[in-house]
């Protein structure tokens, strides 16, 4: 087998490995069972809870743990704002970096707190250390938040009758303190011994082999990358992000960062299948986000192994597969398999540019956001398929003549209406972001034609994609997009917003109601959903109201690229 396929196996197989007892774990926190770490942070929690003035055995309702949520993301908003408006006179910026302007601000705010990391500057020239810092604690806890509300979720599923589904504060602490920081910590010390800087000096003058004198920019890189990738949040330190050297030294941090990038939200999975007590709903979930992430990613490896036809055309040999845009150190196969992790995960970070795959891998990376439910980021990839497992169960009753249930409780108008709103939300916002900005490019003025490095098809993708890239809180990119504009950074921003906290609220409103409803009792009537047959019902809604939403706009980009090469 080429050495190729066996370290991306390899990847896949550690993880699958390592996710199903940190599933076990957080599914103990999340049901307050005794965990090997609580001796450690217990304390720690308890100074936090003071601080805060938290009382986290209070219990709170649906509706007041999203005002928990919205409320404490409203105030990292606003410190956000501060500091990157203010980083020329604030501390820890030994390179003198410049503020940012007020767009460039409030879409970066946006950006960290909604876990979407979308970067429409270069990090080693457009911020500061304590502009990275803050915005590296926002990696933490905008994880944290969408962990914590997953859990709301599986409490509000494992009752059979209340109101009160937990405390939000309890569940968030535990989330960043006993889940992503230990891992962080860990990977961290990892990246460090294995050459990722981490200091708070400033650049450092370089004399390279040719004699030029070069100042290499440097900083707290490897805590900054450790919580980017296992809180699937995919923030760069520098630039280029993990295609950069410091950020990624070697194939072996490589294989470090592509398992961090899959790490917790599969294990959420596990994690559901604890707390509810249905080990079979939880494999069953897990292999339709399996069938779907392998329908991507196993051809995106194929094409990009294959090299590039208009490169072939040329005669020139591609023995190392389509190196356009990829770094040796990590070849092909690795690179194309971590595009589509990330891109199915909410991650967005990248080891290679995108911009540069081949068309119809471009596709599958646009195809992964697009869908956003194959595994998808800390918690809310759950709070999307849990959206899909709702019509399904509906469009399943129908079909057979029963009334809709899920786990005990009927599903009536009201969830499906809140369902299908959510549903269609993701490709409204896509495809009508979409739409306007293409039409502002064609209006041709000096402003909106310099957006575009490439025409035709591909600079109709790069729009798609970064509009594609907001909406799944992902935050990767096409990258021939001149996207630092005041249209950019404004229109991307509410895209996040929009798409951050509507899809959060949903289901979180639907378990909510559900969890407030009579609970029934199974019978031989009830329609089984932790079976393979029902797998398929799920993953059948996912292609029919998802992916073929964006089926056109495909076609206007990557699909015609594809055959104008040949």
């Amino acid at each position: 087998m080429n050495t190729e396929i066996i370290g991306i196996t390899f990847m896949y197989a550690v993880v699958v490995l390592l996710a199903i007892p940190l599933g076990r774990y957080i599914g103990k926190l999340f049901t307050k069972e005794a965990a090997w770490l609580d001796f450690i942070f217990d304390p720690l929690d308890k100074i936090f809870y003071r601080v805060g003035g938290i009382d986290p055995t209070k219990e709170m309702t649906w509706k007041q743990h999203l005002v928990a949520l919205l409320t404490i993301n409203l105030v990292w908003f606003l410190l956000a704002m501060f500091v990157l408006t203010n980083m020329t006179w604030l501390p820890l910026n030994p390179d003198a970096n410049p503020s940012m302007s007020a767009d460039l601000a409030f879409n970066t705010s946006i950006s960290f707190i909604s876990n979407t990391n979308l970067q429409h500057y270069s990090g080693e020239s457009g911020i500061s250390y304590l502009g990275q810092l803050v915005l590296m604690l926002f990696q933490f806890i905008s994880a944290g938040c969408g962990i914590a509300i997953c859990a709301v979720l599986f409490i509000a599923m494992k009752e059979k009758e209340t109101d009160r589904l937990g405390n939000f504060y309890f569940l968030f602490v535990r989330s960043c303190t006993r889940i992503l920081f230990p891992i962080a910590l860990i990977i961290a010390i990892m990246l460090v011994f294995n050459g990722a800087p981490m200091t708070f000096e400033g650049k450092h003058k370089v004399t390279t082999l040719q004699g030029d004198t070069v100042n290499v920019s440097r900083g707290p890189v490897a805590a900054f990358v450790a919580i980017k990738q296992i809180g699937t949040n995919g923030g760069g330190f520098f630039g280029p992000n993990s295609a950069h050297p410091f950020e990624n030294p070697s194939y072996f941090t490589n294989i470090i960062e592509t398992v961090s990038i899959f790490l917790i939200p599969i294990a959420m999975i596990f994690a559901l299948g604890y707390v509810l007590k249905r080990r079979k709903l939880a494999w069953t979930i897990f292999g339709v986000m399996t069938i779907g992430f392998f329908l991507l990613v196993i051809p995106t490896v194929i094409l990009e192994m294959k090299g590039n036809p208009a490169i072939a055309k040329l005669g020139i040999a591609q023995s190392l597969g389509s190196m356009e845009g990829k770094e040796v150190r990590f070849g092909a196969a690795a690179s194309a398999y971590w595009a589509i992790n990330t891109t199915v995960t909410s991650n967005g970070s990248v080891n290679a540019m995108h911009d540069s795959l081949t068309p119809l891998s471009g596709m599958f990376t646009l195809l992964g956001m697009m869908v956003n439910v194959f595994y998808g980021g800390v918690g809310v990839g759950l709070l999307n398929f849990y959206i899909f497992i709702i019509l399904a169960v509906f469009i399943s009753g129908l079909m057979v003549g029963r009334t809709p249930e899920f786990l005990g409780k009927k599903i009536e108008a009201k969830e499906m209406k809140i369902a299908m709103i959510i549903a269609l939300l993701h490709p409204f916002l896509i495809l009508t972001s979409t739409a306007v900005s293409s039409y502002l490019y064609a209006h041709n003025s000096a402003e909106y034609a310099s957006w575009l490095n490439n025409p035709s098809y591909h600079g109709f993708s790069e729009m798609l994609y970064e509009f594609t890239s907001s909406s799944a809180n992902n935050g990767s990119g096409f990258e021939g997009l001149g996207d630092n504009t005041p249209f950019w950074n404004i229109m991307c921003g509410l895209v996040m917003v929009l798409a951050r906290y509507l899809p959060i609220i949903g289901p979180v409103a639907i378990a909510g109601i559900l969890a407030n409803k009579k609970y029934i009792p199974e019978s031989a009537g009830t329609l089984k959903t932790d079976t393979a047959t029902f797998g398929l019902m799920i993953f059948a809604v996912i292609a029919i109201i998802a992916a073929l939403s964006f089926f056109p706009a495909l076609a206007l980009g990557p699909i015609a690229e594809y055959f104008s090469i040949y």
